[in-house]
């Protein structure tokens, strides 16, 4: 017999229709979950189970009379801790933050509740999303539901683990230099990074110039259902798409035959990747070929754009610590004090100089593009690295974080989508994550390729965490 947490929200829908299901018993099992493993994963800031329960009573009552409110009446889902949700606070994972509850939320969670998904939980994240792990100073660690020793990777720590055991079906989660594609490759789930302006963004992100909004969920037509809804446009943010957003679901399950396929195993510059992580995104890629596209590999072109992220992303996170009264700072994480400072070091006239270096990648990219229709890359150059280091520890990526993570922030800089879909197991056990990069806009592109590597290797998917920590 099938359990609701097995379930997708297109199989969910279904029963909601046929009666089979309800909205109360959904939500219920999503809150009697994240109630017997969020301990273990410190994957949620709070849980709001009464409000969610009263909003599953009144969808229930739609559903009965035959009228849904909207594509996802009665789906449960998560909200990131650094989107306002209205009624709670933001804290950011900080305890600089204030602990008053918000008037008013996000555009995304808006326009997800105006379809009709319920919000039940805040997830956690690292210290104002600065790093790709998932500890924070305010919430302690968020831990890998394949192995609790681990990081679930950042910044969308919390919900890229609720996603791993769908607690809740839609997580939303943001990404500045792959804070959704990052925790998603570790916790073998899939998430997307859409085109940027696709999902308006309010109050405005210190790291605007970089900064997405998109889903993370298990599967990749739950994700599709997830970006019609966030994508509708929204006046409070001036750098969004004004156009509806198209059907997602359209040729979600067309394939990708006779698209023809970039594979670069290094971008031409990531000068470390871990063996099994080369050779899993390798055969991943070649599935492509086997799927009926042309698959070539071939390196995009331009040097590691790392060091235009700083220039941009630096400055972002003096705006962060210039905000917080001085007699605060030392609550601060040392270290993104240390990188705050670097940012307030830059000058003016090369903090220009990186957003024009950043139209020349998006440029040499879109050119790129005119040849291949995707590229595929690992999304991240190690498996899962044990909670409580920068990087793994035995030195081989440095000792910046940026260092395992080469393959996600150019598509930040350039503002592509750029999705994660989980691609095998390790030698431990623990998933992998193979980059699909489409063209500025070709959100719907990344999601039908997504979907046909999904349908034909299926990803494997735990009912519960691998407890190994000591808590």
């Amino acid at each position: 017999m099938t359990e609701i947490w097995q379930l997708d929200g297109t199989a969910i829908l279904g029963r909601y229709r046929d009666r089979s299901l309800s909205p109360r018993e959904v939500v219920g099992d999503a809150l009697a979950r994240v109630a017997r493993h969020g301990p273990d994963l410190g994957a949620f800031v709070l849980v709001d189970g009464e409000a969610a329960l009263a909003a599953a009573a009144a969808s229930e009552a739609r559903w009965a009379a035959g009228r849904p409110c909207g594509p996802l009446d009665g789906l449960p889902f998560t909200v990131k801790d650094n989107i306002a949700w209205a009624g709670h606070p933001m804290r950011r994972g900080s305890p600089t933050t204030a602990e008053a509850p918000l008037a008013e939320s996000a555009p995304a969670v808006d326009r997800l509740v105006e379809a009709g998904a319920i919000p039940v939980a805040k997830t956690t994240m690292p210290e104002f999303g600065w790093k790709g792990l998932g500890d924070s100073t305010l919430t302690g660690a968020a831990r890998n539901p394949w192995d609790t020793r681990l990081t679930t990777g950042g910044s969308s720590a919390g919900a890229a683990a609720a996603a791993a055991l769908n607690l809740g079906l839609l997580h939303i989660g943001t990404d500045g230099a792959g804070s959704i594609r990052i925790p998603a490759s570790f916790c073998g789930v899939y998430g997307l990074k859409p085109s940027y302006g696709r999902v308006p963004a309010y109050p405005p992100s210190p790291f605007g110039p970089v900064a997405h909004l998109g889903p993370i969920t298990r599967g990749v037509r739950d994700a599709a259902l997830m970006l019609r809804a966030m994508a509708r446009p929204d006046a409070r943010d001036m750098a969004a798409s004004l156009a509806e957003p198209p059907d997602y679901d359209a040729g979600l399950e067309d394939g990708v035959r006779g698209l023809r396929i970039a594979w670069s195993p290094r971008l031409g510059y990531a000068g470390t990747v871990d063996p099994e992580v080369a050779r899993l995104t390798e055969a991943a890629a070649r599935a492509f070929a086997e799927l009926g596209a042309t698959v070539e590999e071939a390196d995009p072109g331009f040097p590691d754009p790392v060091e235009t992220l700083n220039g941009i992303w630096l400055v972002g996170a003096w705006c962060v610590l210039r905000g917080i009264p001085e007699a605060r700072r030392a609550e601060v994480e040392p270290a993104l004090r240390e990188a705050a400072e670097r940012g307030r070091r830059i000058e003016t006239p090369d903090f220009v100089a990186a957003l024009t270096a950043r139209g020349a990648l998006f440029t040499a990219m879109a050119r790129f593009h005119a040849t291949y229709d995707l590229l595929l890359t690992p999304t991240v150059a190690t498996p899962a690295i044990p909670t409580g280091h920068l990087t793994p520890p035995d030195g081989r990526f440095g000792q910046d974080w940026l260092g395992w993570t080469p393959f996600s922030y150019p598509f930040n800089l350039t503002g592509q989508p750029a999705a994660t879909v989980p691609c095998g197991l390790d030698a431990a056990g623990l998933p992998v994550g193979l980059q699909i990069v489409g063209p500025m806009g070709a959100d719907a592109g990344v999601l039908r390729a997504s979907r046909a590597f999904e349908a034909a290797r299926p990803w494997p998917v735990l009912d519960a965490p691998r407890v190994r920590h000591r808590p």
